[in-house]
């Protein structure tokens, strides 16, 4: 495993990081204990980033996170959650009010059974109004970063420009990091002509879904991904081709999303399997076939950056 700084926080991370999405059951439903030990194999493994939301399974997943953490050295592990989105009884919400990301950073301390949050985020800025994110939800976190309540502040955007636009429009120094989904991966590299944005204001980057929500993977896309049906098509090709010669596509796109160590401090992915967990950790400390990745994205061809609906 290697280790980054995220930008100039000083926290080192994992090039792989654990995603806790997966604890709330987000994707289908889980065995508590199965994902407990899932969090446990995850550290024990090397990983020390462990990125979760109240909006993951509208609160399931940082509950179980919770149960997971109180068996682990809080030296051992960075962690990061989210304020802005939410749920309740089946049902999404969004609130980026100064006074309701205080108390969500409270109630989520408390769920995760943690006294302090090394980084915390605004969730999915798209979801915002975006001068609203600058003048008031951003500044009540850098309060409590002041307070020594958080560590450190990010916001996440499935759209990088979203995320490029918030840190013009705010003061230096209030955005530290970056979290940036599905833009870098085998295919889609959007995220490359942002580094040097951020990497010249001294902003980390962490990428997040390897596997581009499914695409890349041989149980292939659940009904509701937004890709358009070439980009699944050409992905499901190059699946095919990959499992043919004995190189599953996710040990391909895992292995891929966590080499550029240079510009991005660590890859997110998420299971509450700890077989999974154990199986991508391996993958990432294995060498990668850069032969393989070349035909892949040849394969994928035009299909290379096709933004999806709302991305």
């Amino acid at each position: 495993m290697q280790y980054n700084e995220i930008g100039k926080t000083g926290m080192r991370v994992s090039n792989l990081s654990f995603g806790a999405s997966s604890l709330g059951g987000v994707f289908h439903g889980i065995r508590e204990d199965e994902a407990i030990e899932a969090v446990h194999t995850a550290v024990n493994g090397g990983i020390n980033f462990i990125d979760v939301s109240p909006y993951y399974g509208h609160l399931k997943a940082e509950t179980v996170l919770g149960k997971a953490l109180k068996d682990i050295d809080r030296k051992k592990y960075f962690l990061s959650t989210k304020v802005g989105r939410y749920g309740k009884d089946g049902v999404n919400y969004w609130d980026y009010s100064a006074k309701r990301a205080k108390e969500s950073v409270y109630e989520s301390m408390e769920r995760l059974n943690v006294d302090h949050i090394d980084l915390i985020n605004v969730h999915d800025i798209e979801f915002a109004n975006l001068q609203q994110v600058v003048d008031e939800t951003l500044p009540a976190l850098v309060e409590l970063r002041r307070e020594g309540v958080v560590g450190h502040v990010g916001i996440t955007d499935l759209q990088p420009e979203n995320l490029k636009w918030v840190i013009e429009h705010c003061e230096e120094g209030t955005v530290e990091s970056v979290l940036n989904f599905c833009h870098y991966c085998l295919n889609d590299d959007l995220l490359t002509e942002y580094f040097s944005f951020f990497e010249e204001r001294g902003i980390g980057i962490i990428n997040a879904s390897p596997f581009s929500m499914g695409l890349l993977s041989m149980r292939g896309t659940p009904d509701w991904h937004p890709a358009p049906d070439a980009l699944k098509e050409a992905c499901s090709k190059a699946a095919s081709y990959c499992n043919e010669h004995d190189y599953p596509i996710d040990k391909l796109a895992i292995q891929y999303a966590t080499s550029c160590n240079e510009h991005i401090a660590t890859t997110l992915f998420s299971s509450a399997n700890p077989k999974n967990v154990i199986k991508n950790i391996n993958y990432v400390n294995e060498p990668i076939d850069w032969q393989l990745v070349e035909k892949v994205k040849e394969m994928i061809g035009n299909q290379q950056r096709v933004r999806w609906k709302n991305s």
